[in-house]
């Protein structure tokens, strides 16, 4: 116990949870392969509309706990795609979760829920506190195969007053990087007509 707590100390400030400072210690960058594996997501809003199509697309055995769901939401749970569960989160819901998207509007239930990810070491991201999360979403983008993944040392959803994910410098990589190459073809020749003519005296 001694070690550790000496080691957290050098290596950044611990607070009382164990929790160690970002700044000096930046995200791990890894892909979950999540085929097969429970996810839950807490709160049935526009976060969990954007994010429920990829985790949807992994594979992922999706549990969604909110009383209620946009309509885009509401239709995936109709589809089978994910379980709906009607209600607000209870202590518990994370148990044999890989991993847990909080994005409700219930701030003492995030919270809540972030406590139960931290202790049953269940991979979090939350929307609404990404420092008291233990994971991060990246900016992607993709072409054919391939997936580039961009995460901001200090996270953007923590900094009040940040621009719009379209317009934040992961999300510019991301778009840059996905991109497919550009070509430029070659100017035409110029005709005998447009070249330019000898100057003359008046």
């Amino acid at each position: 116990m001694a070690e550790h707590a000496d080691h957290a100390d050098r290596s950044g400030h611990a607070d009382r949870a164990g929790h160690t400072d970002h700044v000096d210690h930046p995200a791990y960058p890894v892909g979950l392969r999540l085929h097969g594996r429970r996810v839950v997501v807490i709160g049935g809003g526009q976060v969990a509309q954007r994010r429920l199509p990829q985790l949807i697309a992994t594979g992922a055995v999706i549990t969604l706990i909110s009383p209620s769901a946009t309509p885009s939401v509401e239709a995936m749970a109709d589809a089978g795609e994910i379980r709906w569960e009607r209600r607000r989160y209870r202590d518990g819901d994370l148990a044999d979760t890989w991993y847990a998207l909080v994005a409700s509007s219930d701030a003492p239930a995030n919270d809540a829920a972030s406590a139960e990810a931290e202790r049953t070491r269940t991979w979090c991201v939350r929307s609404d506190d990404a420092e008291a999360a233990t994971a991060w979403t990246p900016a992607t983008g993709r072409i054919e195969n391939i997936t580039v993944a961009v995460l901001n040392t200090t996270p953007e959803a923590a900094t009040p007053g940040t621009p719009p994910p379209s317009a934040t410098p992961s999300s510019r990589v991301c778009a840059t990087a996905a991109s497919p190459p550009r070509t430029t073809a070659p100017a035409p020749p110029a005709s005998r007509s447009s070249a330019a003519a000898p100057a003359t005296r008046t």
